[in-house]
């Protein structure tokens, strides 16, 4: 009953509106009287909510004595909220203004686990061209099956995947270096660009596994995420065709590039 009445408010219902419609539906054809002990709603406000949705062609009075009312099926309903729906976005699709020229796209913050997965998979489904994308195998279960569906409709998927799995679909490399980052952050992340034009960047905190995270249309960020994760896979191949002769130059797991980079008493360990 929640869910009936959350989602007929997502149509333009209010509380009243939504109840005495479901009312109808369950009896009909039914006087304000009968509706108001049905729904709940008070008498009163009952009959002026029933001459709303009489005027929104929701409802039909029969015109006797007393006045009863039925609603419409819910089929029409659903057809006549898409229709005007439909108008409402083909007038706003030619009549909003265009942002002014020193707009900025926001970066939106997304503050827990359930935020952060539904845009990830959100922006996965959505992708049009190409899903570049670093997340641990914690994160596995919930994402592989949105990068599967993508690849299969012909995206582009390129994933860097941490702590131990295989992908056998897109382009895959396995970062070996999974503990050294998760000790360095505390937790791990999940990192994507989708098209060049969507970028996501969250953190998971292992403690506590809590969900941090920022999404943002950002060209600029999207450029900087959509960056990281090709130079990983540049290293990760150069790695995987090299590695005797970089371990020679560099030793294991690249330790005197970073010693080089960041000093022998370095902490940042992210690569």
């Amino acid at each position: 009953m929640d869910n009936l009445l959350l989602h007929l408010k997502a149509l333009g219902f209010n509380s009243y509106e939504a109840k005495v419609y479901l009312a109808l539906l369950k009896k009909t054809p039914a006087t304000g009287y009968e509706i108001s002990k049905e729904s709940g709603v008070p008498q009163a406000r009952a009959y002026d909510t029933l001459k709303v949705l009489e005027g929104k062609q929701m409802v039909v009075s029969s015109g006797t004595r007393p006045v009863t009312y039925i609603p419409i099926s819910p089929k029409e309903l659903l057809k006549q909220s898409k229709n005007d729906f439909q108008k409402s976005l083909n007038y706003l699709s030619e009549n909003l203004p265009s942002p002014s020229d020193d707009f900025i796209e926001p970066v939106i913050n997304l503050r827990n686990s359930k935020e952060v997965l539904k845009k990830v998979i959100e922006l996965i489904e959505n992708a049009e061209k190409e899903v570049c994308i670093e997340f641990w195998n914690n994160d596995l279960d919930e994402i592989k099956p949105a990068l599967q569906n993508a690849h299969n409709r012909g995206i582009d998927v390129k994933v860097v995947g941490y702590d131990d799995f295989n992908l056998d679909f897109g382009v895959f490399y396995k970062h070996g270096l999974a503990d050294t980052i998760a000790n360095s952050l505390g937790g791990r992340w999940i990192i994507m660009s989708i098209d060049d034009t969507r970028g996501l960047v969250s953190t998971i905190s292992d403690k506590s596994n809590d969900f941090e995270g920022i999404y943002t249309k950002n060209l600029r960020v999207v450029l900087i995420i959509k960056e990281f994760i090709v130079h990983d896979i540049f290293l990760l191949d150069v790695e995987k065709e090299m590695g005797k002769e970089l371990t020679k130059v560099y030793g294991q797991d690249l330790i005197k590039l970073r010693e080089k980079i960041f000093g022998l008493d370095f902490r940042f360990k992210t690569h």
